[in-house]
């Protein structure tokens, strides 16, 4: 086995998403509630709803529809179309339960900006913050050998499999670890917009506001599946991301400010 060394720029890009991912809606939540005088609780709601309506509900949706056609996600268009659907779908009625049932009483615009922390940033932690802490202890380890020290205590086939898996973080171009982050930073603040945007339905109870998040977080899914699947590269990916996001930061900020 031919171990090689994870570059600073790597490692720095690791700390850049890590910091991002799981400090970042630290940030926000403390700023939220400081400034705003948010409740704390429309933060664990939100992660709870997001817990229980993307990475349970609609898991489960994902898994019967993968067992009965298999071959599915093979068609990109189809699928991206579908997975899109899928997320704006769960996601936005978990906001809407969330906010008509378990938040209305005290519900205005600082409990949906806090709301919308919880739900991006546990997003964010889970996805993508606990995979950069276990790559940034890996990363130190193989360039210390502590890896291969421990591995060397394995079975052969065990060892073989590992490494496998290891050697992506060496092999993976330096900016790909920064992309991770980029795209957590452009995730919550999207989905802090949506979430003024369910509140503002909850409130006025004008459904085009409910619509306006269904579309826009339909737009942003099926953008970034079917570019991605089309080999667009990853940065250019996450750029165009952040542009539409921009674009929806710039309407919700009109719409939360008239509020």
């Amino acid at each position: 086995m031919e171990w090689g060394t994870i570059s600073a720029a790597s490692i720095i890009g690791i700390l850049f998403s890590l910091i991002v991912s799981i400090g970042l809606p630290i940030t926000l939540g403390i700023i939220v509630y400081k400034k705003i005088h948010a409740k704390i609780s429309a933060c664990f709601i939100g992660a709870g709803i997001f817990v229980v309506f993307a990475l349970i509900l609609e898991q489960i949706m994902h898994a019967i529809v993968l067992a009965i056609n298999p071959a599915f996600q093979n068609y990109m268009i189809l699928f991206g179309l579908y997975a899109a659907l899928a997320a704006a779908l769960f996601e936005e009625t978990g906001r809407l339960v969330a906010m008509k049932f378990f938040m209305k009483k005290s519900l205005d615009k600082g409990d949906a900006l806090m709301y919308g922390v919880g739900h991006g940033g546990v997003e964010a932690i889970l996805l993508v913050g606990l995979t950069y802490v276990n790559n940034l202890i890996i990363s130190i380890m193989i360039n210390t050998g502590g890896i291969q020290l421990a591995m060397s205590q394995m079975e052969p086939a065990l060892q073989e499999a590992t490494y496998q898996q290891l050697q992506a973080l060496w092999q993976t171009p330096a900016y790909h670890f920064y992309m991770a982050g980029v795209e957590r930073l452009s995730a919550i603040v999207l989905q802090i917009c949506l979430s003024v945007l369910v509140y503002k339905c909850v409130k006025t109870g004008q459904k085009k506001f409910l619509a306006g998040a269904f579309l826009l977080h339909f737009i942003v899914d099926f953008v970034t599946v079917i570019t991605a699947g089309f080999g667009l590269p990853i940065w250019a990916v996450e750029i165009e991301v952040v542009v539409i996001v921009v674009i929806v930061v710039w309407g919700v900020a009109r719409i939360y400010r008239k509020d």
